[in-house]
């Protein structure tokens, strides 16, 4: 596994990080031992960074990570990545908020949910236009000071929202969206990463599921699977992008490449990203995933996938206001 500088943070991380969303409970079901099993293998595949948040389950995610880490490895061998400014409201809907109150409390309860003295990395969520840019960067800024977090970032936030927030605080990493199937963040927001050397660690390569090849027509999920209550995986678009992966799946045979890793791959070769958090459920799930982070494009290979996916939907993808 190869490693790479996380931005102005000066993170050394590995090229992959592993995603625990699926370990908090919105894609359904999920087996506790298996999912210990999937971070330790990642592990002892050189996977260093991982990546979760309050939100995924409200303290079931970070605690499972923290159960499988902590007697596994030592603390100054892995990055740990989480995330605040969500919360349920009385009703259970995730609202946004990124409020000093809110982040002190979920940096706390983060703090206490991993068992660690210390977050490498806390990110915003979501933007919340309701807090004033200033209070979320002045709260973010004690608590480095404080030595609760050495650094944060935000997480599907915009060029302009970066850029409030900065005028108050740092911008050290984005977390944003990025797949063969949603490429908004190519035109600007990718630049602009760039230019402000912020670290880059984009989640969902693989479209949700879409771009690891098993999906038919006849895919259906479970009950608590967010999938199921999305029109990215159901109608016309859905079996539009269907036709784009065995199109996809043509071009990587060629290679003996699986479109898993090809997917994964296609992420990482853009020069402003510098990770891509992949999810996985199982041990075989991460195996599958990891080759990709030795995979080189072309620049004929990106022009002839573009080609490909000229014809694909645009996958929308989660959002807190959706779920």
């Amino acid at each position: 596994m190869q490693n790479t500088r996380l931005g102005r943070t000066g993170l050394e991380v590995s090229r992959l990080a592993l995603g625990t969303w699926a370990f908090g409970g919105d894609w359904g079901s999920f087996d506790e031992d298996e999912a210990r099993a999937t971070i330790h293998r990642a592990l002892e595949l050189g996977v260093t960074f991982f990546d979760t948040a309050q939100a995924y389950g409200f303290g079931v995610s970070e605690r499972l990570l923290a159960d499988a880490l902590w007697g596994a490895v030592p603390r100054d061998q892995v990055i740990v990545a989480t995330k605040g400014g969500l919360r349920l409201d009385v009703e259970d809907h995730l609202r946004r908020d990124a409020s000093a109150h809110w982040l002190r409390y979920g940096v706390e309860s983060s703090l206490r949910n991993l068992r660690t003295d210390y977050i490498d990395l806390y990110q915003v969520h979501w933007p919340d236009h309701c807090t004033p840019a200033e209070e979320t960067a002045a709260v973010l800024e004690d608590m480095v000071a404080e030595g609760k977090i050495r650094h944060f970032g935000v997480s599907n936030y915009s060029t302009k929202e970066m850029d409030e927030l900065a005028g108050f605080g740092r911008v050290e990493t984005l977390q944003p969206p990025y797949h063969m199937f949603h490429r908004d963040i190519e035109s600007e927001i990718l630049p602009y990463a760039a230019k402000n050397d912020i670290g880059v660690l984009v989640y969902g390569p693989l479209a949700h599921g879409l771009l690891a090849g098993a999906m038919t027509s006849d895919t259906t999920f479970p009950v608590g699977d967010w999938r199921r209550r999305s029109r990215d995986f159901h109608g016309d678009r859905f079996a539009r992008n269907l036709q784009v992966v065995e199109r996809l799946k043509v071009f990587g045979d060629r290679y003996g490449v699986p479109l898993a890793q090809l997917a994964v791959a296609w992420t990482v070769a853009h020069s402003a990203v510098d990770v891509a958090i992949v999810g996985a459920r199982r041990p075989n799930q991460i195996e599958a995933l990891v080759p990709a982070a030795d995979i080189r494009l072309s620049a004929w290979d990106r022009r002839r996938l573009d080609h490909i996916l000229g014809d694909a939907a645009r996958v929308e993808g989660p959002s807190p206001d959706a779920m």
